[in-house]
């Protein structure tokens, strides 16, 4: 399948306290597809952001921004970084639009959170950490303990031992 991504672009959120393993593995695997990956953030261009484990890396985009007619997917790693995020229109904006076009949301973990912001789980089955489990139930999504669960356009798997499993189904997605 090796480039089977060219000419596709994703966006991925980026901000403080990012999920360390969740945010680059995504990363580096599209890319390996040919893909254009980029790092969306809060803050201008070329922010350093800290993950949890303290692996620095910069954003490539200012979430206000990003133009979702530009890009094929949207992939939210977890961490404490969508607790922060949630909270900003345009990441919500940016959620909304990508999943009303029907485009791939992917979200890992604490991930979730952000498309709970956006109201976009109601009536989805879905996976995340659990410690999260009662928001998505609060917000309407039917939730299971799988390595990867994918309903409709949202692919979602519960922590970075699942991976591989959230990266074939997302990548499986785009090529279909």
């Amino acid at each position: 399948m090796s480039g089977s991504l060219q000419g596709k672009r994703i966006v991925v959120f980026v901000g403080d306290i990012y999920e360390d393993l969740e945010l680059l593995y995504p990363r580096y695997r599209l890319i390996e597809e040919g893909a254009e990956v980029v790092l969306a953030g809060l803050d201008t261009k070329g922010t350093n952001y800290r993950g949890k484990h303290g692996y620095p890396i910069k954003s490539d985009a200012c979430v206000r921004d990003i133009d979702t007619d530009q890009f094929d997917a949207l992939v939210v790693p977890g961490g404490f970084m969508p607790d922060q995020l949630r909270r900003d229109d345009d990441v919500k904006r940016i959620t909304s639009a990508m999943h009303a076009a029907g485009k791939p949301v992917a979200h890992i973990c604490h991930g979730g959170w952000i498309p709970i912001s956006a109201g976009i789980v109601k009536g989805f089955t879905v996976t995340s950490t659990p410690g999260i489990r009662d928001d998505l139930v609060n917000a309407g999504a039917t939730w299971v303990d799988q390595e990867v669960v994918v309903d409709r356009n949202q692919i979602t798997s519960r922590r970075p031992d699942d991976l591989p499993a959230f990266c074939r189904a997302l990548i499986q997605m785009m090529v279909t």
